[in-house]
């Protein structure tokens, strides 16, 4: 299976430990190097890439492609998730699906959910350290706003305050959009909150019979 957007590893590695086949894209090579990293100490592979979710080309079809995580939220509108639906379909395997998670509603997370708490990594003396400080809706969205930290070996501390904004999606306009770059919808279910996530809808397609 193929996952989009996959970070250091937080999905991939566990579906690598559990026996299946795994490759994993993310367009950040920090974290490509880290997922790297990772998958070496837990003795698994994962064929890893340096990718954007709106254009990559493996070379091969899946059976499975995955977009956890509120993937296609960040994807700059419609514009972006039809250049991955359309990356997505052309990697699929016939009967394959694609399952995407999305935000119950954008608006729902801005009002009712607090923060998550931070990640914090320590790599070779070095602590990174990503802190939620905002969450607030804005028209057609939300923003996500984190204080990020890198403290050296010898205590030297830099910090930068990065905005990430979520498009407003819901399940019937996402599948919509799939059905236009050639997915069909086979069911959605829900994926209940959690206390560092917010509750998410996953979307399950598939490409016509």
């Amino acid at each position: 299976m193929l996952e989009l957007g996959c970070g250091s590893g937080r999905v991939a590695l566990r579906l690598a430990v559990a026996g299946h086949t795994v490759a994993a894209l993310d367009r950040s090579p920090a974290l490509i190097t880290e997922l790297q990293r990772l998958a070496d100490l837990a003795e698994v592979a994962i064929d890893a890439r340096i990718a954007d979710a709106r254009d990559f080309d493996v070379g091969r079809r899946f059976a499975a492609i995955l977009a956890p995580m509120q993937l296609v939220h960040l994807l700059g509108g419609p514009g972006g998730r039809a250049a991955m639906l359309a990356r997505v379909r052309d990697h699929l395997e016939p009967g394959g699906v694609f399952a995407a998670a999305l935000l119950a509603t954008t608006a729902d997370a801005a009002e009712h959910s607090k923060p998550p708490l931070p990640d914090v990594l320590e790599r070779d003396g070095w602590i990174f350290s990503s802190l939620p400080i905002e969450v607030r809706g804005l028209d057609g969205g939300l923003e996500l706003r984190r204080l990020r930290q890198v403290v050296s070996p010898e205590g030297a501390l830099t910090e930068e305050t990065q905005a990430i904004r979520l498009d407003e999606l819901d399940p019937s306009r996402f599948e919509a959009e799939a059905a236009a770059a050639g997915l069909e919808a086979r069911e959605r279910f829900q994926i209940p909150p959690t206390a560092d996530h917010v509750g998410s809808i996953a979307c399950v397609l598939e490409i016509p019979r």
